[in-house]
């Protein structure tokens, strides 16, 4: 589902990723970690089609980002801690009118809306305007928005930042429920207990540099830490980079 191979993005003398490869299969939710400025969120701007690499090459189930950017951005979607919302709108005309974008019948539409309400838990954010949600309200249908026409492959960017428990709680059991068969979620956190209770795999990138890719398991086994934290440091001491 993912295919990444040796992408590079520079800006001048700066190197924000520097030769990363790694692969993701469909029914997996896939870790991407780090700290803040590790090269994260522009591997997924990369994947998203919104930025171009220096170099390398990616595919995304099968489309290559470069060759063919509208097949990928058709079969993903994406969200970040940082997207808004028309204010005036209500959730349920944001998700028809994205719905409509992707050419959703109306029935489809009403369908999906009513399948995301109970999966999300969106309650009346349907029919208030955006303008006077909070930040959980706002988070719940931008993730709604993103995957109102069921991408392939759904892109989640920092989407816990800001969100108080109960709708943190909420967004990591509808992570868990993305896993299916030929789907893939990439899950990019720097709070790596959120990607210890949903992630199958993981990738850790520190200063635009792939650290290690492997299960969860296998990386505290490695490095003989009790939790992902742990291991974490424990891998950015030893200074090394391959997979497990």
């Amino acid at each position: 589902m993912l295919d990444i191979q040796n992408i590079t993005k520079t800006y001048g003398r700066f190197t924000a990723l520097g030769g990363v490869s790694l692969q993701a299969q469909g029914g997996e939710v896939f870790g991407l970690l780090g700290p803040n400025g590790a090269g994260k969120t522009t591997l997924l701007r990369i994947l998203a089609t919104l930025l171009s690499p220096t170099s390398g090459t990616a595919t995304v189930a099968g489309h290559d980002l470069t060759r063919d950017p509208e097949a990928v951005r058709r079969i993903i979607g994406v969200v970040n801690g940082g997207m808004g919302l028309p204010a005036r709108l209500t959730g349920r005309e944001v998700l028809r009118s994205f719905a409509g974008l992707y050419g959703l019948s109306r029935e489809h539409t009403e369908a999906r809306i009513a399948e995301l309400d109970d999966r999300l838990e969106l309650g009346r954010t349907l029919d208030t305007p955006a303008g006077e949600y909070s930040t959980g309200m706002k988070q719940k249908v931008v993730i709604a928005r993103a995957v109102i026409h069921d991408p392939a492959v759904l892109i989640l960017d920092e989407a816990a930042s800001g969100l108080d428990i109960f709708a943190r709680r909420t967004l990591l059991d509808f992570v868990t429920a993305t896993r299916a068969p030929g789907r893939l979620t990439v899950y990019s956190t720097h709070v790596m207990s959120e990607a210890e209770e949903v992630c199958d795999r993981v990738a850790i990138l520190h200063q635009g540099q792939l650290v290690r890719v492997g299960s969860i398991p296998a990386i505290l086994q490695e490095t003989g830490e009790s939790n992902l934290e742990r291991a974490f440091f424990a891998l950015l001491r030893g200074g090394d980079a391959h997979a497990v």
